[in-house]
């Protein structure tokens, strides 16, 4: 999340230089934040991962499509997290200026994505039930759904909130407590950016995961937690690598994870990544990395990827489903691009 005011001006979003949308990230405007019960998205479907070819292998993985939307509301966009209700349709996503955003992803008869439906926008309430007005407390950026449950990451007032779904309203809180690290090492607005519950397949089965943007330990490395449901919870670290920061992460069915990386920066402009993390090497004060299954820049349709979910397709192979948040800017836009895991990875 970057640290930012937000536009309400909401439209079509025209392909500018790196530099150009980094400015509009830290200029931003402010948005009115209202209650949207439903709005329409306009998609455009996105064909081509690498700008001009019709490539559509990248190393493991296999571009599926993608869309370039647009709401009607003002409140639209700004996505930070997203995961699944049901199969691979229903959504929950979060907004970082504190809003839900659920919907129906459509999908074409090869199951890649062709536009989104059903959308409606409710604005994140507290532990009154009452909307949470302040920005710096409603800054949320990473999503689960765990059964009945969305579990939320927030940063700057740093913690994890568990929220119970409802169809017609917006979700309720039902608890939250502080991320189990000493919360003085985190920075404000680098905070825990992406959560993740570690499957049946994973030596962390059923152990909450969380990793920070950019929260550093004494050795410069990304710091991350686990917290057990039957052991004593522990803090891990990810290698940092270049200028790349982590915005979410989601484990694979074989229980391995995948994280999500960011780059925003004058000299080398825009640049998204996923990296491979074994499951097996996450352990207390370890100091976890894996290679690069794929790395993007201004030359492919991307923008400030924030968020990722990871399904099944109908026959086994893993689905990566990734969203950008674009700020509110008119020089940034809401995407939302899909990779089928076929090659393997070690």
């Amino acid at each position: 999340m970057q640290d930012h005011k937000r536009n309400s001006n909401v439209g079509h979003r025209a392909k500018a230089p790196a530099w150009l949308a980094l400015l509009a990230i830290c200029a931003g405007f402010l948005v009115n934040q209202a209650y949207s019960a439903g709005t329409e998205v306009e998609a455009r479907a996105i064909k081509q991962f690498l700008i001009g070819s019709d490539q559509t292998q990248f190393g493991p993985l296999e571009f599926s499509g993608g869309l370039e939307m647009v709401g009607t509301s003002p409140n639209f966009g700004a996505i930070s997290g997203i995961d699944f209700i049901e199969g691979q349709t229903r959504f929950v996503a979060v907004a970082d200026t504190g809003f839900w955003i659920r919907g129906t992803i459509n999908r074409e008869d090869n199951n890649a994505p062709a536009g989104l439906s059903d959308i409606s926008i409710e604005e994140i309430t507290g532990k009154t039930g009452a909307v949470i007005d302040e920005k710096w407390q409603a800054d949320a950026e990473g999503i689960i759904v765990a059964g009945q449950q969305f579990i939320v990451s927030f940063e700057r007032a740093h913690r994890i909130a568990s929220y119970k779904e409802s169809a017609d309203a917006a979700p309720k809180l039902l608890s939250e407590f502080a991320p189990p690290v000493p919360l003085y090492e985190l920075r404000n607005n680098r905070g825990f950016e992406g959560i993740a519950i570690a499957p049946s397949t994973s030596n962390l089965e059923g152990s909450l995961v969380g990793i920070s943007e950019k929260s550093l330990d004494k050795n410069r490395n990304i710091m991350g937690f686990v917290k057990s449901k039957t052991a004593q919870s522990f803090e891990f670290s990810v290698a940092r690598k270049d200028e790349f920061d982590i915005t979410d992460l989601a484990f694979l069915p074989n229980g391995n994870l995948i994280i999500l990386e960011r780059r925003f920066n004058v000299s080398d402009g825009i640049g998204m990544r996923l990296r491979h993390i074994k499951s097996e090497d996450i352990e207390p004060t370890a100091t976890v990395d894996g290679p690069i299954i794929l790395e993007a820049d201004f030359l492919y349709q991307i923008d400030n990827m924030e968020g990722l979910a990871i399904t099944a397709d109908p026959d086994g192979t893993p689905r990566l489903t990734l969203v950008s948040d674009d700020n509110h800017s008119l020089l940034q836009r809401n995407l939302l691009l899909e990779f089928r895991l076929t090659g393997g990875i070690r």
